[in-house]
């Protein structure tokens, strides 16, 4: 791959002079804040619902709010300086300012009026609590009624849909969140209710921290979390139903290699054709507090905008789904539905432009769809489309985008049981309902083999398939589980070849992995050993480590065994005297080297995430001083039966706020290092029994 380095251009700033208080008061609307910091909103119309779920985003996670909605709106480096340039030129490049004032001109005017209200709210609570605000985020006040929109398209588009490319840009590499989704139908429900795990894993800060709330007006009764900022609940659930997303494979971006010419055009289909080249600019905060203007070449192809160059006078072009104008007012559709036929019917829609929904109901329905928006190709399978597209050839620009009826999903299916834990979709069910060949190449990969989520995978298929009456108790268990799915696959052979070398340190490492429970528990003493040697194999071998491949025929047992088990232990002698040395034992229990700390909590943790194939994520990080630190991993959880009326258990990992001074930051870690979830109080008379405090607004 040839070095790329970041071509920095922009689009114009079109958001001065945004009206940003359509409604000043939501009479009547209540805000009952419980004692782990969760607002139950209660208002008399929609519109002041959310004035009042505005007031209270900005009440917990006010300056993480601003922070992302200046980054959102391109004008950072003008708040805070140089460091944020790149991200401004990135912000523009994209066109992010000029979406969301067009997405805010085509809402409906109903939708359009709760944004205004949204927006209204949070700017309420700025002038009304000046002092909780730092004094770095002030500037970004107030609030326009564009920016939940800027930050939508920002984090879905660019984040979700557009990361790969993003990173491509940049290292050549890409990251991956995850996620977990189950839904049981009452044929193998213990109760005869429907059951619905929801648990998105992602990191625990920035775009990605979610906000916990309950939103009740005439007609809606919605409980749930949303990344903040945003003015709509993302995963949740009513007394009719829910749903959950994961991160599905989903390639809804395309990079194109374009070769300039010597008369500083490009080449396409034979033809020299001209650079759409514009001039923008920003400004940058200098140490004086003075604003210095920095200007920049904004460039398209008829690929889509230029987002990196290199030396050798080619540029890559980005070309991302971006069909999502209305994306936040179908996510309020699908909160407000009560019923499977109105659900699907706001899914029909297709504005978010990706993720896998799972969905479970109240009248026994369940439901699992690989949603997103999927360009539609004349050739090419999955894998070639990740590659980077020539940019002479105009075949390869796609316009148009699978319906909803051509994406893959499941209705009651006869197995019982829909999940997802980023997995394509083809492993929904087991055995599969859903036939890979029955779909275009280019949808999904044809196994989760090739997208390096193995492990995790198998643990909730197998889980599920093994089950034939969960009740609600196992099934919070289930989510809990911290076993190590590919120690299943690989432990006995390493053990195996330990024992038989020559390497009195290789043998130590066998008999303390001889004696680990298979857990990733606090207490488990092995776990750190295997992880480490596991993950560091895994890269130094490309996950080419097997001797007997993964066979979707055989999904449960496969991959297995060691292709070169003198290697394997080669690898595990240099991580069993790295452990020996850092703990003084290779048996150090894991909760002393993994640690979970949130604000002033620091407490041991459990679970892991891939390539481990641990189903309960924690994502660990070296800490620069020997131990590891979660930055992520299960953010919102909840497990849900649909009885009448249902009954939840729920979690925010990482506490349901980010604002200096809270007590909520990081108040529900000790949960979740016990891995225990909390009762939603659903009902006033539940909520005022826990109440902490109280806004009403006249």
């Amino acid at each position: 791959m040839k070095y790329i380095k970041w071509l920095m251009i922009a689009a114009a700033f079109l958001l001065l002079g945004v009206s940003v208080l359509a409604q000043e008061t939501a009479p009547g609307t209540e805000i009952l804040w419980d004692t782990w910091g969760v607002p139950h909103i209660f208002a008399e119309d929609t519109a002041s619902l959310f004035y009042g779920f505005g007031w209270a985003q900005m009440q917990n996670h006010a300056d993480a709010i601003l922070q992302l909605y200046g980054r959102s709106r391109g004008e950072a480096a003008q708040y805070w300086g140089s460091g944020y340039v790149d991200s401004d030129l990135l912000t523009h490049t994209v066109g992010i300012p000029e979406v969301a004032q067009a997405h805010y001109d085509a809402q409906t005017d109903m939708f359009r009026s709760y944004i205004d209200a949204f927006v209204a709210g949070m700017n309420a609570y700025a002038e009304a609590n000046p002092d909780a605000i730092s004094d770095a985020m002030k500037p970004v006040l107030p609030v326009r009624n564009t920016d939940p929109l800027a930050l939508a398209y920002n984090d879905v588009v660019v984040f979700f849909v557009g990361g790969g490319a993003i990173g491509a840009s940049q290292a050549w590499s890409a990251g991956q969140a995850g996620s977990n989704a189950w839904a049981i139908a009452p044929e193998r429900s213990a109760s005869g209710n429907a059951l619905l795990v929801e648990n998105p894993h992602l990191w625990w800060s920035d775009v990605f921290v979610w906000f916990e709330a309950q939103l009740v007006a005439p007609g809606v009764d919605l409980y749930g979390a949303t990344l903040i900022g945003l003015p709509g609940i993302e995963i949740g659930f009513n007394e009719y139903l829910g749903w959950t997303h994961t991160v599905n494979t989903h390639d809804g971006f395309d990079l194109y290699e374009i070769n300039l010419t010597a008369n500083g055009g490009y080449m396409l289909d034979g033809e020299e054709k001209a650079l759409d080249v514009q001039m923008g600019s920003i400004q940058v905060l200098q140490d004086d507090g003075t604003l210095a203007e920095q200007t920049f070449p904004i460039v398209h192809t008829e690929h889509g905008p230029v987002i990196a160059q290199n030396d050798q006078g080619q540029v890559l072009a980005f070309r991302v789904v971006n069909d999502t104008t209305y994306m936040m007012e179908q996510w309020w559709q699908m909160g407000t539905a009560t019923n499977l036929g109105e659900f699907e019917a706001a899914m029909s829609r297709v504005q978010i432009p990706m993720f896998n929904t799972v969905y479970a109901d109240v009248d026994g329905h369940i439901y699992y769809i690989f949603n997103g928006q999927v360009p539609v190709h004349a050739s090419g399978d999955f894998d070639y489309w990740l590659q980077i597209q020539p940019g002479d050839d105009s075949s390869l620009i796609w316009n148009e985008l699978h319906t909803y009826d051509d994406l893959p999903k499941v209705i009651d299916p006869p197995t019982g049981f829909v999940q997802n834990a980023n997995e394509p979709p083809w492993t929904s069910t087991i055995p599969p309902v859903l036939n890979w060949a029955d779909f275009p190449s280019y949808m999904a990969p044809q196994t989760y083999y090739q997208t390096g989520h193995i492990f995790r995978p198998q643990t909730s298929q197998q889980m599920l398939a093994e089950d034939d009456s969960v009740t609600y108790d196992e099934l919070i268990a289930y989510k809990h589980s911290t076993h190590v799915e590919s120690a299943d696959h690989v432990l006995s052979d390493l053990i195996a070849a330990a024992q038989a070398s020559d390497s009195d340190l290789a043998k130590q490492a066998a008999d303390v992995l001889a004696a680990w429970d298979g857990n990733t528990n606090a207490d488990s003493q092995g776990a750190v050993l295997f992880i480490l040697w596991f993950e560091s194999y895994a890269q130094q071998t490309g996950f080419d480590m097997f001797a007997t491949p993964f066979d979707i025929n055989d999904p449960f047992n496969t991959p297995s065994g060691l292709s070169d088990p003198a290697g394997a232990v080669a690898a595990l002698e240099v991580v069993a005297a790295q452990v020996q040395e850092n703990y003084g034992t290779l048996d150090v229990p894991y909760g002393d080297v993994m640690r979970l700390r949130v604000g002033e909590y620091d407490l041991p943790g459990n679970g892991g995430g891939d390539p481990s194939g641990v189903f309960r994520a924690a994502w660990y990080v070296p800490d620069g001083q020997g131990k590891f630190q979660a930055i992520g991993g299960d953010s919102w959880v909840a497990v849900i039966e649909f009885s009448r009326p249902p009954q939840a258990r729920v979690l925010i990992s990482q506490g349901n706020a980010t604002q200096p001074g809270s007590p909520h930051v990081g108040d529900q870690l000790e949960l979740y290092a016990a891995q225990e979830l909390r009762e939603p109080w659903l009902t006033r008379e539940a909520i005022e029994a826990n109440l902490e405090s109280q806004n009403t607004f006249e």
